[in-house]
């Protein structure tokens, strides 16, 4: 059984969680990262990391992996330790107010503070109604990108109309033999710019974007070879296809932090946008697994929680010092 002392203790080791120790190095306070997957990253590096993100500071556009291993270049002044690969299981609160954190290998860390940034906690892909759908899990229906050149000269449809459908109708445009994006609608959730570049590759016959239909059914032998689709005015209609990517989101779980005690809304975890602090005492939640109003699941947004959370929880840190935080142009930081 291994023990850890840290400061604080950061539940999901994604691209909001590795930038709170950015911003808890600056206060020097110490920290350690858990996470289930076996990578740092989270959704980044697991589910697509050579997705482009195009609303980073700095970065016209950067892939999710380039992101993670930036932030990695960033914090590793400041020396984080992981434990990779485990699951948190347990938390115990001691008489000091401090919290020991168990993981399912049986690691505990004791720490001052919580941070959860576990993203959307454990997730799966939401999987839309289409007839046989399951029949081709692995021969041509996937619900992510984690290879684009896996599509290289391919027939390519994807089904959404969010961001990640959006931007992968871009992106896979310049890979593929042919792009479908099938939506539902007529309008799209994601970005307008997104958006727009979409239509703009419909007008030059770049990709092929069919809209107010549904993918219905799917059909082939031992991979995929064609999908139904059916539109609002019950016309039945075929294409062909080697692979279909839906991109309905993920459905969240929070897994053993349900039964903590917290506020939960939606399978989110409230909190206070003071500080982005919980219900409870020394816990904090940061990142798309948090709620409150005027939320947006933005990369961007989560480092900004991360910042706050940060100066909040220097005060469970260092209880006898005041806080008086100013940058300088290096890593140097008078914190006391």
């Amino acid at each position: 059984m291994e023990h850890i002392t840290t400061d604080i203790c950061i539940i999901g080791a994604g691209p909001v969680g590795l930038f709170a120790v950015f911003e808890a190095g600056l206060l020097k306070m110490r920290c350690h990262l858990i996470d289930v997957l076996p990578q740092v990253g989270g959704q980044l590096s697991e589910i697509y990391p050579h997705k482009p993100i195009y609303d980073i500071p700095g970065y016209p556009d950067v892939t999710a992996q380039q992101l993670v291993d930036n932030l990695m270049l960033q914090i590793a002044p400041f020396h984080p330790t992981f434990s990779l690969g485990e699951r948190v299981e347990n938390l115990q609160r001691n008489e000091d107010g401090s919290y020991n954190i168990i993981t399912n290998d049986g690691t505990v860390v004791h720490c001052q503070v919580v941070v959860i940034a576990g993203g959307l906690g454990c997730f799966e892909p939401r999987k839309p109604e289409i007839d046989r759908l399951t029949d081709f899990e692995g021969k041509g229906v996937a619900y992510m990108v984690k290879n684009p050149e896996h599509f290289r000269d391919k027939k390519v449809v994807l089904a959404g109309g969010g961001d990640s459908a959006l931007d992968w109708a871009v992106f896979l445009s310049n890979v593929a033999e042919r792009v479908t994006l099938v939506h539902r609608g007529d309008t799209f959730r994601g970005a307008p710019d997104s958006a727009e570049k979409v239509f703009e590759l419909a007008r030059e016959g770049k990709i092929d974007l069919i809209l107010k239909s549904n993918v219905v059914a799917l059909t082939g032998d031992d991979r995929l070879r064609e999908i139904t689709l059916l539109d609002r005015d019950q016309q039945v209609s075929h294409i062909e296809a080697d692979h279909l990517i839906p991109l309905f989101g993920l459905s969240p779980k929070l897994g053993p932090i349900a039964d903590w005690g917290l506020n939960i809304d939606r399978s989110a975890i409230a909190v206070n946008t003071t500080d982005y602090s919980t219900n409870i005492e020394r816990i904090y939640a940061i990142g798309d697994i948090n709620i409150y109003p005027g939320k947006l699941k933005l990369i961007l947004c989560g480092f900004h929680e991360g910042a706050l959370m940060a100066q909040s929880a220097f005060k469970y840190v260092y209880p006898e010092q005041k806080l008086s935080f100013k940058y300088t142009t290096v890593y140097g930081v008078s914190a006391f």
